[in-house]
C-alpha cells in the first residue's frame, strides 16, 4: 500500500493523504481583496485529489503585503472578499482548506514578479515604507526598513491575531503562520537581519521572542479545535546566519506552546545565500527538525517526481509532503500519484467517468 495516501492527521486534523498544497502568492487582489482569479485558482486545486488546499500568503496588515497586489485579511471588506471565494469552492469540494498568515517586513513593497519584483521605494507609486527588527535593507541600493518599536510590535501581534479571528469566522480549517522566506518572523530569527540590543535581539532566546509571540496570539486567537501550524526556514544557506540547529530549538518552543505542524522550506533571508538546488535538497532539514523535535513535519521543495514523494513518506524523513509549482504545472498531480502508485484518490462525481480504463479503481466519489 502507498505510504503517500494513507491517512494522517494533522492537529485534530484529518486528512486523506499525505499531499499537501502550499500556500503561493498570486498577486492578482484589489487593495488586499480576493478576486475572481482566486476563485478560479482555488476552485480547480480543490479539486486535485490533495489532502489540503493552503491559501497564500495572506498579509494581516496592508504594509506587510509584499506587494501592492496581494491578498489581505485585515478589514471587513477583505475578509467578506475571501468568504465570498471560499463559499463557491466549498460548494464543489470538502477538501480542507488552510490559510498562511503573513507580514513580509523588509521584503514588503515590491513589483509583481512578472514586473521584475524590484522594490517600491516609499516616493514611488503605490510603494510604502516597510519595517522590519533592524534598519537593514534587503540588499544593497534598497530603501531600508524602520526598525519596529514596542508599538509596532504591539499593532503586528495584535494584527495576527485578529486575522487568525477573522480566519476563524470564515470557517478555514487550519492557520499556518509564515515564518520563512526572509519575512518578518524570519527576519527576526535571523542574526543576520536581527541587530537589536533589546529583549527581541542577540541571543537565540531573545530573537525567537517575538516569532514565539505572535504565535502565541494567533493560538489564542484561533479556535483550539483547528490546527496551527509554522512555515520555517530551515538554515539561511548563508554563513552566520539561521540555521537546521537553531531551527529544531524553535520547533521545540514552538510545540511546547501548541504547534501542531511544522514546515520546513529554507532561504530567502539573504542575496548572499548559496543554495544547492536539486530535487530533494530540503529534505534532510525536514527529516532533522522531525527528529529534533518530534513535530509532524512537512517537506517541500522541487518534489516532483511521485516515486520520490512516497519515498519521503516511506522512509520517515517527513510526515506530509507540500508540492507548489509542481501543482500549479499539473494540477491532477496527485491523481497521477496514485495511478502510479496503486492507490484511490477523491474526486469529484462530474469527474468520475475520466478515469481511464485501465485506472478503473482509480477515483472515488
Amino acid at each position: 500500500m502507498s505510504k503517500l495516501f494513507t491517512p494522517a492527521r494533522a492537529g485534530t486534523l484529518e486528512l486523506r493523504n499525505r499531499i499537501i498544497i502550499a500556500p503561493m502568492c498570486q498577486y492578482s487582489a484589489d487593495e488586499g481583496r480576493a478576486t475572481d482569479w482566486h476563485l478560479i485558482h482555488l476552485g480547480q486545486l480543490a479539486l486535485s485529489g490533495a489532502a489540503l488546499l493552503t491559501i497564500e500568503a495572506t498579509a494581516v496588515l496592508p504594509e506587510g503585503r509584499i506587494s501592492p497586489d496581494d491578498l489581505g485579511l485585515w478589514s471587513d471588506d477583505t475578509e467578506s472578499a475571501l468568504g465570498r471565494v471560499l463559499e463557491s469552492v466549498r460548494r464543489y469540494s470538502d477538501m480542507p482548506i488552510a490559510i498562511q498568515l503573513a507580514h513580509a517586513g523588509r521584503k514588503a513593497s515590491c513589483r509583481v514578479p512578472w514586473e521584475g519584483g524590484k522594490q517600491l521605494r516609499p516616493d514611488e507609486p503605490r510603494g510604502w515604507q516597510t519595517v522590519g527588527p533592524s534598519a537593514l535593507a534587503f540588499s544593497e541600493g534598497e530603501h531600508p526598513p524602520a526598525a519596529l518599536d514596542t508599538e509596532g510590535l504591539r499593532r503586528i501581534r495584535e494584527a495576527f491575531a485578529q486575522a487568525a479571528r477573522r480566519a476563524a469566522r470564515l470557517g478555514l480549517d487550519a492557520v499556518q503562520i509564515h515564518a520563512a522566506h526572509g519575512y518578518l518572523l524570519h527576519e527576526f530569527l535571523s542574526p543576520l537581519s536581527n541587530q537589536r540590543d533589546d529583549v527581541y535581539g542577540g541571543s537565540l532566546e531573545n530573537r525567537m521572542r517575538f516569532p514565539l509571540e505572535v504565535f502565541e496570539e494567533v493560538r489564542a486567537a484561533f479556535p483550539a479545535d483547528r490546527p496551527v501550524s509554522v512555515r520555517v526556514s530551515g538554515t539561511d544557506w548563508a554563513n552566520g546566519g539561521w540555521d537546521v540547529e537553531q531551527t529544531i530549538a524553535f520547533a521545540n518552543a514552538l510545540r511546547e506552546r501548541g504547534c501542531s505542524a511544522i514546515h520546513v522550506s529554507s532561504g530567502g533571508l539573504t542575496p548572499a545565500q548559496k543554495i544547492p538546488v536539486a530535487p530533494g535538497y530540503q529534505v534532510p532539514l525536514a527529516r532533522a527538525v522531525k527528529e529534533g523535535s518530534g513535530l509532524p513535519t512537512i517537506a517541500v521543495g522541487l518534489i516532483t517526481s511521485y516515486d520520490h514523494a512516497e519515498a519521503i513518506i516511506a522512509n520517515g524523513d517527513a510526515d506530509f509532503v507540500a508540492i507548489a509549482r509542481t501543482i500549479l504545472y499539473d494540477p491532477r498531480w496527485p491523481w497521477h500519484a496514485a495511478a502510479h502508485l496503486g492507490a484511490r484518490v477523491k474526486a469529484a462525481k462530474q469527474y468520475l467517468r475520466s478515469q481511464p480504463s485501465r485506472f478503473r479503481d482509480l477515483l472515488e466519489g
